[in-house]
């Protein structure tokens, strides 16, 4: 009998046009745990298996047939359904800003292994639940922009200055605005604005150093 405590297995939705490399990624995901619940060749199918199926995560090649992995990814973080990994090869790497801005939390450069993608699974599903977090707090699409950019500099702050990890210098924010009943807008401005030397309130007000936590 399974321990009710443990965490069920992560289900992911592959989709990669190439039938190779979409068999080598869904064995690579068994073998480390993951739950492939589908499997699309193109971008149309894939996108109606992540609306059907809701996964925790999909991971899809950023050129496919009938729709790419962009516009694919775009459609899905604009229904904030799940995380979104893109995979692209070396040549194409000046899609992976575009593909970033459609809403893509990660990506793989083919050809990749076991030890690229678990990385990067891991840093698409922390950025989606900050992104579902700070998009609790605001309501408005251009104040949603902001307030992510701004996050974005403030764990960039924290990270250099305290060599927090990326997940840790958001929970550290996250904390912080909890901790003083302040949105994390608040705390990762001032967090920014003491980065930039603009002001010498403390973001903590008495909190602890983050790098102590």
């Amino acid at each position: 009998m399974s321990n009710p405590t443990e965490r069920a297995p992560r289900r992911v939705v592959v989709a990669e046009d190439e039938a190779l490399i979409r068999l080598d990624l869904a064995e690579m995901l068994g073998e480390e745990g993951y739950d492939v619940v589908g499997q699309a060749a193109d971008g149309e199918h894939a996108l109606n298996l992540v609306r059907e199926l809701r996964p925790d995560l999909v991971i899809l090649d950023v050129k496919m047939p009938r729709l790419d992995g962009i516009s694919v990814a775009e459609a899905i973080g604009n229904e904030s359904i799940c995380p979104v990994i893109i995979l692209t090869a070396f040549s194409q790497r000046d899609l992976v800003t575009r593909a970033s801005e459609a809403g893509a939390m990660a990506y793989l450069v083919k050809p990749f292994t076991k030890a690229d993608l678990v990385p990067a699974i891991e840093i698409a599903v922390s950025r989606f639940t900050e992104r579902t977090q700070l998009e609790s707090e605001v309501s408005g699409l251009t104040e949603r922009l902001e307030t992510r950019k701004l996050v974005e500099r403030a764990k960039s702050i924290l990270q250099h200055k305290f060599g927090l990890s990326e997940p840790d210098a958001f929970r550290w924010i996250q904390k912080t605005a909890m901790d003083k009943r302040v949105p994390m807008r608040r705390v990762a401005q001032l967090v920014v604005d003491e980065g930039d030397g603009t002001t010498t309130e403390s973001a903590e007000s008495g909190s602890s150093d983050p790098a102590s936590q």
